[in-house]
Protein backbone atom coordinates (compact mmCIF):
# COMPACT_ATOMS: atom_id res chain seq x y z
CA UNK A 1 0.00 0.00 0.00
CA UNK A 2 1.58 3.27 -0.92
CA UNK A 3 1.98 6.08 1.85
CA UNK A 4 1.01 9.31 -0.24
CA UNK A 5 1.32 12.61 1.73
CA UNK A 6 -1.43 15.78 0.47
CA UNK A 7 -0.28 18.70 1.83
CA UNK A 8 -2.83 21.10 2.04
CA UNK A 9 -3.35 24.73 2.89
CA UNK A 10 -6.08 25.79 4.97
CA UNK A 11 -9.96 25.25 3.48
CA UNK A 12 -11.20 27.21 1.03
CA UNK A 13 -10.55 28.62 -2.40
CA UNK A 14 -9.83 32.14 -1.65
CA UNK A 15 -7.76 31.81 1.32
CA UNK A 16 -7.04 28.44 1.88
CA UNK A 17 -6.69 25.25 -0.56
CA UNK A 18 -9.61 24.22 -3.38
CA UNK A 19 -12.23 21.92 -1.33
CA UNK A 20 -12.87 20.33 -4.48
CA UNK A 21 -9.61 19.55 -5.58
CA UNK A 22 -8.52 18.58 -1.84
CA UNK A 23 -11.43 15.84 -1.98
CA UNK A 24 -10.69 14.51 -5.22
CA UNK A 25 -7.21 14.46 -4.46
CA UNK A 26 -8.41 12.15 -1.36
CA UNK A 27 -11.04 10.23 -2.82
CA UNK A 28 -9.17 9.14 -6.03
CA UNK A 29 -6.73 7.64 -3.56
CA UNK A 30 -8.53 5.84 -1.36
CA UNK A 31 -10.26 4.40 -4.44
CA UNK A 32 -6.72 3.43 -5.42
CA UNK A 33 -5.99 1.79 -2.08
CA UNK A 34 -3.49 4.21 -1.10
CA UNK A 35 -2.49 5.07 2.63
CA UNK A 36 -3.44 9.07 2.57
CA UNK A 37 -1.64 11.07 5.02
CA UNK A 38 -2.87 15.32 5.36
CA UNK A 39 -0.63 17.72 6.39
CA UNK A 40 -0.16 21.30 6.43
CA UNK A 41 2.16 23.62 7.87
CA UNK A 42 1.58 25.17 11.34
CA UNK A 43 1.64 28.69 10.67
CA UNK A 44 -1.17 31.61 10.20
CA UNK A 45 -2.69 32.03 7.24
CA UNK A 46 -1.65 35.01 4.95
CA UNK A 47 -5.18 36.44 5.08
CA UNK A 48 -8.99 35.17 5.87
CA UNK A 49 -11.34 35.81 3.03
CA UNK A 50 -15.15 35.92 3.15
CA UNK A 51 -15.92 33.42 0.71
CA UNK A 52 -19.76 35.06 0.08
CA UNK A 53 -18.42 38.80 -0.45
CA UNK A 54 -14.86 37.78 -2.13
CA UNK A 55 -13.24 40.42 0.83
CA UNK A 56 -10.85 40.37 3.44
CA UNK A 57 -11.91 39.60 6.84
CA UNK A 58 -10.76 41.03 10.04
CA UNK A 59 -9.82 37.71 12.18
CA UNK A 60 -6.68 35.12 11.69
CA UNK A 61 -6.78 31.69 11.24
CA UNK A 62 -4.02 28.72 11.24
CA UNK A 63 -3.39 26.68 8.19
CA UNK A 64 -2.61 23.26 10.28
CA UNK A 65 -6.44 23.65 11.95
CA UNK A 66 -8.14 24.89 8.58
CA UNK A 67 -6.81 22.15 6.89
CA UNK A 68 -7.71 19.71 9.65
CA UNK A 69 -11.54 20.69 8.18
CA UNK A 70 -11.16 18.76 5.10
CA UNK A 71 -8.86 16.24 7.27
CA UNK A 72 -11.69 15.28 9.64
CA UNK A 73 -9.01 15.97 11.98
CA UNK A 74 -6.46 12.91 10.98
CA UNK A 75 -3.95 15.06 10.03
CA UNK A 76 0.31 15.98 10.56
CA UNK A 77 2.78 18.94 10.90
CA UNK A 78 4.51 19.18 7.75
CA UNK A 79 7.58 20.18 9.83
CA UNK A 80 7.55 16.44 11.50
CA UNK A 81 7.22 14.56 7.95
CA UNK A 82 9.94 13.74 6.12
CA UNK A 83 10.41 12.26 2.48
CA UNK A 84 10.92 8.34 4.29
CA UNK A 85 8.10 8.37 5.84
CA UNK A 86 6.13 8.54 2.33
CA UNK A 87 5.80 6.85 -1.17
CA UNK A 88 4.26 9.81 -3.09
CA UNK A 89 3.14 13.83 -1.99
CA UNK A 90 0.64 15.10 -3.78
CA UNK A 91 -0.90 19.21 -3.52
CA UNK A 92 -4.07 20.04 -4.13
CA UNK A 93 -3.99 23.98 -5.21
CA UNK A 94 -6.69 26.93 -3.91
CA UNK A 95 -4.83 30.64 -3.49
CA UNK A 96 -3.57 29.02 -0.26
CA UNK A 97 -1.11 27.34 -2.00
CA UNK A 98 -0.27 30.70 -3.26
CA UNK A 99 -0.26 32.78 -0.30
CA UNK A 100 0.26 30.09 2.94
CA UNK A 101 2.77 27.48 0.87
CA UNK A 102 4.69 29.88 -0.63
CA UNK A 103 3.83 33.79 -1.53
CA UNK A 104 3.71 33.63 -5.17
CA UNK A 105 0.09 35.32 -5.27
CA UNK A 106 1.85 38.51 -3.73
CA UNK A 107 5.40 38.29 -5.27
CA UNK A 108 4.87 36.28 -8.88
CA UNK A 109 7.99 34.61 -9.67
CA UNK A 110 10.35 36.70 -6.69
CA UNK A 111 8.21 34.34 -4.39
CA UNK A 112 9.37 32.40 -1.36
CA UNK A 113 8.27 28.78 -0.45
CA UNK A 114 7.55 27.98 3.33
CA UNK A 115 10.67 26.39 5.09
CA UNK A 116 9.25 22.68 5.26
CA UNK A 117 7.31 22.75 2.55
CA UNK A 118 10.36 23.22 0.39
CA UNK A 119 12.38 21.02 2.39
CA UNK A 120 10.12 18.20 1.95
CA UNK A 121 9.55 18.83 -1.75
CA UNK A 122 13.38 19.13 -1.91
CA UNK A 123 13.40 15.58 -0.10
CA UNK A 124 10.89 13.94 -2.09
CA UNK A 125 12.91 14.84 -5.71
CA UNK A 126 16.30 13.72 -4.30
CA UNK A 127 14.60 10.74 -3.18
CA UNK A 128 13.56 9.93 -6.95
CA UNK A 129 9.83 10.07 -5.32
CA UNK A 130 6.86 10.99 -7.52
CA UNK A 131 5.08 14.41 -6.62
CA UNK A 132 1.54 16.17 -8.11
CA UNK A 133 0.87 19.51 -8.24
CA UNK A 134 -2.75 20.53 -9.08
CA UNK A 135 -4.05 23.85 -10.40
CA UNK A 136 -1.61 26.74 -9.11
CA UNK A 137 0.88 24.72 -6.82
CA UNK A 138 2.58 24.33 -9.87
CA UNK A 139 4.18 27.06 -9.26
CA UNK A 140 5.83 25.93 -6.01
CA UNK A 141 7.79 23.29 -7.96
CA UNK A 142 8.75 26.25 -9.94
CA UNK A 143 10.31 28.12 -7.14
CA UNK A 144 11.64 24.83 -5.19
CA UNK A 145 13.13 22.75 -8.34
CA UNK A 146 13.44 25.56 -11.12
CA UNK A 147 17.53 24.33 -11.32
CA UNK A 148 15.73 20.77 -12.57
CA UNK A 149 13.64 22.91 -14.99
CA UNK A 150 10.97 20.59 -14.46
CA UNK A 151 7.48 20.42 -17.08
CA UNK A 152 4.70 21.97 -15.35
CA UNK A 153 1.27 23.29 -16.51
CA UNK A 154 -1.14 25.46 -15.01
CA UNK A 155 -3.91 25.19 -18.30
CA UNK A 156 -2.97 28.27 -19.84
CA UNK A 157 -2.53 31.52 -18.03
CA UNK A 158 0.59 33.61 -19.88
CA UNK A 159 1.17 35.61 -17.06
CA UNK A 160 1.48 32.64 -14.73
CA UNK A 161 3.46 30.46 -17.08
CA UNK A 162 5.71 33.25 -17.61
CA UNK A 163 6.37 33.10 -13.89
CA UNK A 164 7.63 29.76 -14.09
CA UNK A 165 9.77 29.56 -16.63
CA UNK A 166 11.05 32.86 -15.05
CA UNK A 167 11.89 30.41 -12.03
CA UNK A 168 13.53 27.64 -14.26
CA UNK A 169 10.10 25.64 -14.96
CA UNK A 170 9.30 24.60 -18.76
CA UNK A 171 5.15 25.36 -19.14
CA UNK A 172 3.51 23.54 -21.39
CA UNK A 173 -0.46 24.33 -22.04
CA UNK A 174 -2.96 21.82 -21.14
CA UNK A 175 -6.86 21.70 -21.32
CA UNK A 176 -8.38 20.63 -17.69
CA UNK A 177 -8.86 17.02 -18.02
CA UNK A 178 -5.57 16.47 -19.00
CA UNK A 179 -1.98 15.96 -16.90
CA UNK A 180 1.84 17.15 -17.84
CA UNK A 181 4.06 14.21 -16.66
CA UNK A 182 7.94 15.26 -16.68
CA UNK A 183 9.18 11.41 -16.17
CA UNK A 184 12.60 12.99 -15.77
CA UNK A 185 12.00 14.50 -12.54
CA UNK A 186 9.12 12.63 -11.40
CA UNK A 187 6.63 15.24 -11.49
CA UNK A 188 2.76 15.13 -12.60
CA UNK A 189 0.58 18.22 -13.49
CA UNK A 190 -3.13 19.01 -14.23
CA UNK A 191 -4.57 22.47 -14.48
CA UNK A 192 -7.81 22.00 -12.31
CA UNK A 193 -9.85 25.26 -11.16
CA UNK A 194 -7.21 27.05 -12.93
CA UNK A 195 -9.32 26.18 -16.19
CA UNK A 196 -12.35 24.95 -14.45
CA UNK A 197 -15.14 25.09 -15.34
CA UNK A 198 -17.17 22.51 -13.61
CA UNK A 199 -15.66 19.87 -10.65
CA UNK A 200 -17.09 16.77 -13.46
CA UNK A 201 -14.46 18.13 -15.36
CA UNK A 202 -11.41 19.04 -12.74
CA UNK A 203 -12.21 15.46 -11.54
CA UNK A 204 -10.99 13.96 -15.11
CA UNK A 205 -7.80 15.35 -14.89
CA UNK A 206 -6.84 14.81 -11.00
CA UNK A 207 -8.04 11.19 -11.29
CA UNK A 208 -5.14 10.91 -14.23
CA UNK A 209 -2.97 12.44 -11.64
CA UNK A 210 -3.17 10.04 -8.71
CA UNK A 211 -3.41 7.53 -11.29
CA UNK A 212 -0.05 8.73 -12.68
CA UNK A 213 1.76 9.01 -9.54
CA UNK A 214 0.78 5.93 -7.93
CA UNK A 215 1.77 4.31 -11.26
CA UNK A 216 5.53 6.35 -10.84
CA UNK A 217 5.38 4.77 -7.03
CA UNK A 218 5.35 1.33 -8.04
CA UNK A 219 7.72 1.71 -11.54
Amino acid sequence: MAKVGVVLSGCGVYDGAEIHEAALTLLYLDKAGAQIICMAPDADQADVINHIKGEAASEKRNVLIESSRIARGDIKNIKDMKAADLDALVFPGGFGAAKNLCSFALKGADCTVNVDVERLVKEMHSAKKPIGFICIAPVIAARVLGSFHPQLTIGSDKDTADAIEKMGGKHVASPVENIVVDQKNKIVTTPAYMLGPSISKVARGIEKLIHEVLKMVSS
